[in-house]
């Protein structure tokens, strides 16, 4: 696989990544009731186990990415140590965000269906918790019909490469969701 090739299968392996993730979540029933259960669980061991496969595949693709940057930030050679730490880093933080973003859509999905009185429509869940994850703080954009799989994609890898941790983004996003008001939520949806 060239370097051309894979950011586009980087993102479309991290879409895989996420439908299998949220799909999971609602097939199973596990609900989450409120943020502060949601905050309790991602503290707790990740049981990300079933999707051991999709995230390796990641982080395998991720690997000539991080290469490409790094060559094109000047380095001359990157030494073989820093790729591999790198690439358990990504491993991590792939797997931690995994768990974050399910616990996120068991929230979100229990919320809608209290409001709705059955199952929530998975294309929504999906919808909801990447716009929440990714920008709790704004009103999530139910126009169109694409996840933002490239931000969720950057959001994973760079906080690999570069160490960062995303729980404090995890808690606002739990917090938000929270907060939704699950029959406006339904209607906007309906009307689009």
């Amino acid at each position: 696989m060239n370097a051309r090739t894979s950011p586009g299968a980087l993102v479309e392996a991290v879409g895989s990544l996420v439908d299998a993730a949220i799909d999971r979540v609602l097939l199973t029933g596990e609900r989450v009731t409120s943020a502060a259960e949601g905050q309790r669980l991602l503290a707790g061991e990740a049981e990300t186990e079933a999707l051991a496969d999709n995230i390796q595949r990641v982080v395998v693709l991720a690997v000539p990415v991080i290469r490409t940057v790094a060559r094109g930030a000047r380095f001359t050679r990157v030494p073989w140590v820093m790729v591999a730490s790198t690439t358990v880093s990504m491993g991590i933080a792939v797997r931690t965000g995994v768990r974050e973003l399910q616990v996120l859509a068991a929230l979100v999905a229990h919320r809608l269906e209290t409001a709705h009185g059955r199952p929530a429509d998975p294309a929504l869940v999906k919808r909801l918790a990447v716009d929440l994850y990714l920008d709790p703080k704004s009103s999530p954009d139910l126009r169109g019909d694409r996840l933002r799989l490239v931000r969720v994609t950057r959001r994973w890898i760079l906080s690999g490469a570069f160490g960062r941790k995303t729980s404090k983004q995890a808690t606002k996003a739990l917090a938000a969701a929270e907060k939704i008001d699950g029959h406006a939520v339904l209607a906007n949806w309906a009307g689009r």
